[in-house]
């Protein structure tokens, strides 16, 4: 067999780790900002409000990155747990869950029509399989746990980071909004 003497063509194979830097496609694997400090904020509403002016001044914003520094994990504790608590939990979401599976089973069922008899199967069965898992939860935890919580990742003060080409007019920007009222309706 004779081959042709054609140049072999190059094919970029994509995959997740390719063409980490590509333009105007955020990184895929975590790096840290680049850029000149053009704003420091107490908040990230604060932050964000800078770059929507920022926006408005027709100011390259894809040139800017809000970046959160001395990260905290702050967990809000919202009410004390009792076995009441928590069964009745376990049974209302297993009951959610098990509705929707015996919504799911009338799809299949021969009969025409929504049939009651598989609803009220998934709602039983789930409520108790919801009240097994729950108590199992609370009782393996054996006191260490006993409230409920809400988790939040903040920030102790959020920098506007910005390109080096652009962050002059980015800071003079910025100081004319410090110098602006803040109103809440904007």
């Amino acid at each position: 067999m004779e081959r042709s003497a054609r140049p072999t063509e190059v094919v970029p194979v994509t995959s997740p780790f390719a063409n980490p830097n590509r333009p105007g496609v955020p990184p895929r694997l975590p790096t840290p900002p680049t850029g000149w400090p053009i704003g420091s904020y107490a908040t990230y509403e604060e932050a964000q409000r800078a770059v929507d002016f920022l926006a408005l001044e027709d100011f390259p914003v894809q040139d800017v990155t809000i970046v959160g520094v001395d990260l905290m994990l702050v967990e809000r504790v919202t009410g004390k747990l009792s076995w009441g608590r928590v069964l009745m939990t376990g049974a209302a979401s297993g009951a959610w869950f098990g509705l929707f599976v015996g919504l799911l089973l009338t799809l299949f069922s021969p009969e025409p029509g929504v049939t009651i008899g598989p609803v009220l199967t998934g709602l039983i069965t789930g409520v108790f399989f919801g009240l097994v898992f729950a108590a199992v939860g609370y009782g393996s935890a054996r006191g260490k746990r006993d409230f409920q919580s809400a988790s939040q990742l903040v920030a102790g003060r959020y920098d506007v980071l910005c390109h080096p080409k652009s962050a002059e007019k980015g800071r003079d920007l910025l100081a004319k909004l410090a110098m602006r009222p803040v109103n809440p309706g904007n």
